[in-house]
């Protein structure tokens, strides 16, 4: 026909190109990245806001575990002159890593406990409509937690090598940011499950003062695990918080058997993944 363009692209039955054109395929993914780092922005931005216009949460974030250092540690170590069996060091340096553990065992909590201020204010039900996915939600939302989590490691290590004389394993340095790092992360996807599945804050709290005494002293964070009866031992050894905070402890003062810990490193891993999987399950089935 005369009037036909043969220049054009082919148009397909409803008056559209046949074929994108090939920018489409490349320009596609990029403007999906820049969505994803725009969603992920303003979780952040949230996060730090909450953090900044409370500054009791970031001191209590940054400076409570020294207060346990200093209660547990010194006085264990000073007052009452105790000392670990078949140990060559102080309760200080064995109990150090039990402090960090217990830092992010606390940052997770918090952070988690979150979602429920966000329902109430309706931040939450608006953040489920930004342009992203709830796996990247779950991500921002312990993004910045993280770098608190890290921080506040880094002020308690500092604090107790300048004040307590702790000889501290500088060499896995790696492997204890990591901990801190994945710990915190697996705990606040722990708690986010329950914290997602849970509408009521009062029985959140409830459940997760429960969970606190019950992970925290069956494990070793406070007292070493093999002198420990049968029952407790096995209880203690199948407890994330002992994988964690072995992990901790290898990696500041050096005390744990290497192939022991491998096998807790993975373990963790495997609790932090299993744990991310099941609070995005929950939060999938969100209103």
């Amino acid at each position: 026909m005369s009037g036909l363009d043969h220049g054009s692209p082919a148009s397909a039955p409803d008056g559209l190109p046949a074929r994108a054109p090939a920018y489409a395929s490349t320009t596609a993914p990029a403007r999906s990245r820049a969505s994803a780092a725009s969603a992920l922005y303003a979780i952040l931005y949230r996060e730090g806001k909450i953090r900044a216009t409370n500054l009791t949460f970031i001191f209590w974030d940054l400076f409570y575990p020294l207060g346990y250092l200093l209660v547990f540690g010194v006085g264990m170590t000073h007052a009452m002159g105790f000392t670990l069996p078949d140990m060559e060091v102080d309760y200080n340096s064995f109990f150090l890593a039990g402090v960090l553990g217990m830092a992010s065992f606390g940052i997770a909590s918090n952070t988690a406990w979150g979602f429920f201020m966000d329902r109430d204010n309706g931040i939450f039900y608006e953040m489920l409509t930004y342009p992203m996915t709830r796996s990247l939600y779950l991500v921002g939302k312990v993004l910045f937690n993280l770098a608190i989590a890290v921080l506040q490691a880094a002020v308690t290590i500092a604090f107790a090598s300048l004040f307590l004389d702790l000889e501290l394993t500088v060499a896995r340095l790696p492997l204890f940011v990591a901990a801190v790092l994945v710990g915190t992360a697996g705990w606040f996807y722990f708690y986010a499950i329950f914290a997602l599945w849970i509408k009521r804050n009062d029985a959140f709290n409830t459940l997760t003062s429960i969970f606190y005494f019950g992970f925290l002293f069956a494990s070793s964070m406070f007292y070493p695990v093999a002198p420990l009866p049968t029952p407790f031992r096995q209880i203690a050894w199948a407890n994330p918080i002992t994988w964690h905070v072995d992990v901790l402890r290898y990696a500041t003062v050096g005390i744990g058997d290497p192939g022991t810990i491998a096998i807790e490193c993975v373990a963790f891993t495997i609790f932090t993944l299993a744990t991310f999987a099941g609070a995005i399950f929950v939060l999938q089935r969100q209103e």
